[in-house]
């Protein structure tokens, strides 16, 4: 230790390795733990986190519902580029650590700390993202990361530990699910298991918020979704909170087997991992949002937004969250919205989203009157064509006479 810790915040999440993290932070650094643990939507229990805490010896214990936060701040900003990295991933992993990071130095601050810990392997994206976060945030905190330091490299290593310390092993009955999962209200995934041969089909029991689409309802799901400057308000004109419309539109795409995806991933830290990964929320967002651009933005305004989303998604992807240049992209994203405006009606059935219409009262880019097959009366002059294909052909027509040459 090349630092003397006296407190340190650690993101506990109340399971064995955390409560491993929680104990080997006091023994091996000889510090006051201060946990944080947030409620993004994981679908678990956080109170009982309190409990364990306490029963390890912690003094101060903050427990938050980051719900609203995580989808008003982090979630819709980043559906306002219409965000998928390598054009398969929606991000759900990714855009909960910028958040977990803040509150931690949020709490660091609060509390006077000296360092901040977190359970990431030295494998992962998530231990760039929080640390990425963390440094852009406050530059000189100090950041503890147990799995590069321990020797508790091993499943029973871990278990040997808990048990020499009496940290209490919870059994659970049933079958335990051999996957690495993270949930938040974006997404779950799953990793590690039979996951680790890429030719290998997920098992149907491994899914937990959709159906398989062959068994989803027969009968298509219409829902009619509104949008205010790029961001959902309302389904089916109801209006709603962000966390609350993340909730009805998971449970609805689940019901309709939407959102399942099964990919190869390059990591920041240059490997290859397969993950699956279930975004029923994120797959209707993205169709609809797309759809409600498409009306009301400007060509070429859509095609530079096209043209740097790869960018925007790798940032996120990578950590980069707090960046200068993220945050740049973002400003322009969202001055973009501004005309985004309206409402889009989408068919869910069997694992597909369809748009079937889209209107905009007051920022419709789409003239009838104009893109009429039917005789436009005069709105659009067909003769114009001529010049403008032939000032755009005037270069190819050169080259072309040069080669015949």
């Amino acid at each position: 230790m090349s630092k003397q810790i006296d407190k340190v915040v650690l993101a506990y999440s109340g399971g064995l390795d955390t409560s491993i993290i929680l104990k080997w932070l006091q023994d091996e650094y000889g510090c006051e733990v201060i946990t944080f643990t947030a409620d993004i939507g994981q679908g678990e229990e956080v109170e009982p986190a309190r409990a364990k805490a306490e029963a390890l010896g912690v003094k101060q214990i903050f427990i938050e519902d980051l719900r609203e936060e995580f989808t008003r701040d982090y979630v819709f900003p980043m559906f306002r580029a219409n965000a998928v990295y390598e054009g398969e991933y929606l991000l759900g992993t990714s855009i909960a650590r910028p958040l977990i990071a803040k509150r931690l130095i949020d709490i660091a601050n609060m509390t006077n700390a000296d360092a901040i810990s977190h359970g990431a392997t030295g494998k992962g994206n998530d231990q760039v993202r929080f640390e990425l976060g963390a440094y852009a945030l406050k530059p000189d905190i100090h950041v503890i990361a147990p799995w590069r330091e321990w020797d508790l490299n091993s499943r029973e290593k871990l278990l040997g530990y808990a048990e020499q310390h009496g940290i209490p092993i919870e059994q659970k009955r049933g079958k335990k699910s051999p996957y690495s999962m993270d949930a938040n209200l974006l997404h779950i995934s799953y990793e590690g298991g039979i996951l680790e041969e890429p030719w290998a089909e997920p098992e149907e029991d491994m899914w937990r918020w959709t159906v398989t689409p062959e068994l989803a309802p027969d009968k298509a799901t219409y829902i009619e979704l509104s949008y205010r400057n790029g961001d959902i308000t309302a389904i089916n004109g109801e209006q709603q909170t962000p966390a609350q419309i993340m909730i009805n539109l998971n449970q609805l795409g689940g019901t309709n087997g939407i959102g399942r995806d099964d990919i190869v991933e390059n990591r920041y830290v240059g490997m290859k991992s397969r993950g699956c990964y279930e975004t029923p929320a994120g797959t209707i967002m993205l169709k609809a949002h797309r759809a409600m651009e498409s009306i009301t933005l400007d060509r070429e305004v859509t095609h530079l937004k096209d043209e740097l989303m790869p960018r925007y998604a790798t940032l996120i992807y990578n950590g980069y969250w707090w960046s200068p240049e993220r945050q740049m992209l973002q400003q322009m994203i969202d001055s973009s919205q501004a005309t985004v405006n309206g409402k889009v009606r989408l068919k869910l059935y069997k694992g597909n989203v369809t748009v079937v219409g889209r209107t905009s009262e007051s920022n419709s880019l789409f003239d009838a009157s104009i893109a009429t097959f039917e005789d436009d009366a005069g709105a659009y002059n067909q003769q114009d064509a001529e010049g403008f294909i032939k000032l755009n052909a005037l270069r190819l027509r050169i080259a072309g006479r040069l080669q015949q040459k």
